[in-house]
């Protein structure tokens, strides 16, 4: 070929390529406007909005800061948690407009992954004050306390070559290895058995740490027990709190060999990050010990403070919103010294202490039933321990019961138009999520578990409560809240989570809301919820429990859900005027597939065939197993608690992402690439325990409306109006339109 024709075709391949880019640049930059406010502009500037190089999709700092400062010298590189994108502002306008020409359409390589960088001037970049966030009163995380060398040594005395071992109690769990020393953890009550200390005592390699613990202050006492868990990297363990009656008040924890983040959350839903760096001591006394319940999401990657080899990060600290950067999980090892408790406990905080009657125990077959709140503080306790952690616990049982999703619901979906924004306020397993196609759908859940199912499945989730969405108010199109609100516990609450649905929709905008119904019969037509308790048999409560929790399929039909979730139901019979009544001021233990007595109840979920977080298996219909392929269940339901004191046991999963989804041929979405192969930690504390002979038995709190509450209840917000209401199989349903 002649050398001139030859450069003219290379010309034209330049110029194909260049116009490739600048459409995925536009792109880029109406999805940033569309979802996330920020506006572009055409004029050069010193500052860039950095689209699919944030650390929402596997972008660290240090990957994407040596990237950039190859275009020029920069002030400041912002890149906002969980987001998909960054912004950089360099010293010199030049600089800036050479990253513009240099970078737009490349690929950058991160790690084993790659993404492709599309760059938009912007006139400023904001980010909001970063505000210093407290540890929870009484935790201490001391960095560096052992050094490399006493390290080694830890690590050496642990013995991992046999999987079971009596005299240390090792076992080898679904999510890591434990061993116990002193006193065995028992995952089956969340105790040890005093009476019964364990051959082996703690290792002497401990003394001189122990010993040095006591010399200042951290402990006045020596500790008698030793938990060592090793977590391989993805693995984690849920929130917990260890039990009171169990152990003293001080308990401390080593991290070696691998740093983590660990999540301290308050009863009221605050929550507190903390960055446990390799070789640190971490000190839990009074309220951090007894009432902030501590947990690891599993997780390949973090979010953590970038190190400045000028100014070394203190982790000690919380982690904020500035200075982020990823940190990859690997192989690490906790040492939990802890003293056997010998008389009750009598800490200042009894509605979570066992010994002073809040129940423990993770299977509440016998619950201590708790009461109806007064107060706001009551009501969250509440749902946390009834509401929060059973979903966590039972996630993977549940969700394998949740794949058809609804026709009515299906429908409201369906007649979105194309390119609306769907918001799914506690999606559950994200059965709703992928009904139509041609939306962009996110959901949420408060079930860190549910979520990680979720994200497995490639959908657009992060872990939120339903009373606080961090979206941008009038960002969606539509919202759905499918068997959700019926889990808040006063109607200020259920108030204020109908109010978030609206804040949500833009004018014009509507929600779907479905809960649970009091009246399970209605217009002479019982639910599917009441008439299955017919073809079962009445003694065969764990199937009971699942199959009412577990909407089966029927002959190819969905039964309802949380309604879908399991209601349990009721006949015009009962005496509604009475419906709200409450045995002695405590809520009572509903039987299931029964109709209602009251408003406000405990419902119980069996796990299936004492299948510790949840075997995969489905129940068919009469209790059969169904045996459709697990990826086309589809859960839908928010989250559900009971009251679990654990020592460090088993995962829980979370992973977050945003609205803002940037994607091309090239990239990657924004979906938390680096958590979407972490592993699945839907499981109880029980799931700990190899063998067990009873089925697990988790409680719910559930308040399920009368006729008209939810209309009424919608009708107390301004600016919206009921566009429709309706009753389908046990459930109360509207949908509301903003004004």
């Amino acid at each position: 070929m002649d050398a001139s024709v030859d450069s003219n075709v290379k010309a034209v391949r330049r110029s194909k390529e260049e116009k490739k880019v600048l459409r995925k640049q536009l792109k880029a930059s109406h999805t940033l406007l569309k979802h996330e406010g920020i506006n572009t502009t055409s004029q050069p500037t010193k500052s860039l909005v950095v689209a699919n190089g944030g650390l929402g999709n596997g972008v660290s700092r240090e990957h994407l800061s040596a990237a950039l400062k190859q275009m020029g010298e920069l002030e400041t590189l912002v890149m906002p948690p969980h987001k998909p994108y960054a912004f950089v502002t360099y010293r010199l306008e030049e600089s800036a407009q050479k990253a513009h020409t240099l970078l737009n359409g490349q690929k950058m390589k991160c790690g084993e992954d790659s993404v492709t960088l599309y760059l938009s001037f912007v006139n400023s970049v904001t980010c909001e004050e970063e505000t210093s966030v407290p540890l929870p009163e009484g935790l201490v995380l001391v960095k560096d306390f052992v050094s490399q060398e006493e390290e080694a040594l830890l690590l050496a005395a642990i013995d991992w070559s046999s999987l079971y071992d009596d005299a240390t109690a090792q076992k080898a769990l679904k999510h890591r290895k434990v061993k116990h020393y002193g006193y065995e953890f028992r995952y089956d009550n969340n105790n040890v058995d005093k009476d019964k200390p364990l051959p082996a005592g703690l290792p002497e390699e401990c003394l001189p740490f122990l010993e040095r613990c006591l010399r200042n202050g951290y402990i006045d006492i020596m500790p008698d027990q030793l938990t060592v868990n090793q977590y391989e990297s993805g693995q984690g363990i849920p929130p917990h709190v260890d039990t009171h009656s169990a152990f003293e008040d001080t308990i401390l924890s080593l991290s070696l060999g691998s740093q983590t983040v660990m999540e301290f959350r308050h009863p009221d839903g605050h929550l507190v990050a903390v960055v446990l760096p390799e070789r640190s001591l971490l000190v839990m006394k009074g309220e951090s010990r007894f009432l902030w319940t501590h947990g690891i999401t599993p997780r390949k990657f973090d979010m953590v403070p970038a190190s400045d080899p000028q100014c070394p990060s203190t982790t000690s600290d919380p982690i904020g919103h500035s200075n982020l950067t990823l940190s990859k999980r690997g192989t690490r090892t906790s040492f939990t010294f802890r003293k056997i408790r010998h008389e009750p406990c009598h800490c200042a905080f009894p509605s979570v202490c066992d010994s002073q009657g809040a129940s423990s125990a993770p299977s509440p077959s016998h619950p201590s039933t708790p009461s109806l709140p007064c107060c706001h503080a009551d009501a969250a306790r509440l749902e946390e321990e009834y509401v929060h952690r059973v979903y966590d616990a039972i996630a993977s049982h549940f969700s394998s019961t949740r794949h058809s999703p609804w026709p009515r619901v299906c429908h409201f979906l369906s007649s979105l138009p194309p390119g609306s924004v769907l918001a799914d306020v506690g999606c559950g397993n994200g059965k709703y999520l992928g009904v139509n196609p041609h939306v962009v759908a996110v959901g949420c859940d408060r079930s860190s578990a549910l979520i990680d199912i979720c994200a497995e499945r490639g959908f657009q989730v992060f872990v939120s409560d339903a009373l606080s969405v961090p979206l941008r108010t009038a960002s969606c199109d539509a919202c759905i809240s499918i068997a959700v609100i019926h889990h808040f516990s006063t109607q200020e609450r259920r108030l204020a989570a109908v109010r978030e649905l609206v804040r949500l929709l833009k004018p014009g905008g509507r929600a779907l809301i479905y809960v649970w119904a009091f009246e399970q019969e209605y217009n002479k037509q019982k639910s599917k919820y009441l008439k299955e308790s017919n073809k079962e048999h009445p003694g065969n409560y764990s199937l009971t429990v699942n199959t009412s929790e577990d909407r089966r399929e029927t002959h190819g039909k969905s039964c309802p859900h949380d309604s879908e979730r399991g209601k349990e139901e009721h006949t015009p019979e009962d005496d509604v005027s009475h419906s709200s009544k409450v045995t002695d001021g405590k809520l009572s233990v509903h039987t299931n597939r029964t109709a209602f007595n009251t408003q406000d109840l405990l419902v119980p979920w069996h796990l299936k065939d004492g299948k510790k977080g949840g075997g995969r298996e489905e129940l068919g219909e009469g209790g059969k197993k169904n045996k459709k392929n697990e990826s086309l269940r589809k859960p839908s339901d928010n989250c559900g608690t009971s009251q679990r004191s654990t020592n460090e046991t088993s995962p829980v999963s979370g992973s977050g992402c945003n609205l803002g989804i940037i994607t091309s041929d090239d990239t990657q979405s924004t979906d938390l690439s680096f958590n979407g192969d972490s592993t699945q930690t839907s499981s109880s504390s029980l799931e700990s325990e190899p063998k067990s002979s009873s089925v697990p038995v988790f409680h719910r709190y559930y308040h399920v409306f009368q006729q008209g509450e939810l209309e009424r209840l919608c009708g107390q917000l301004a600016g919206v109006k009921v566009q429709s209401s309706y009753h389908d199989q046990g459930n109360w349903c509207v949908i509301l339109e903003k004004d």
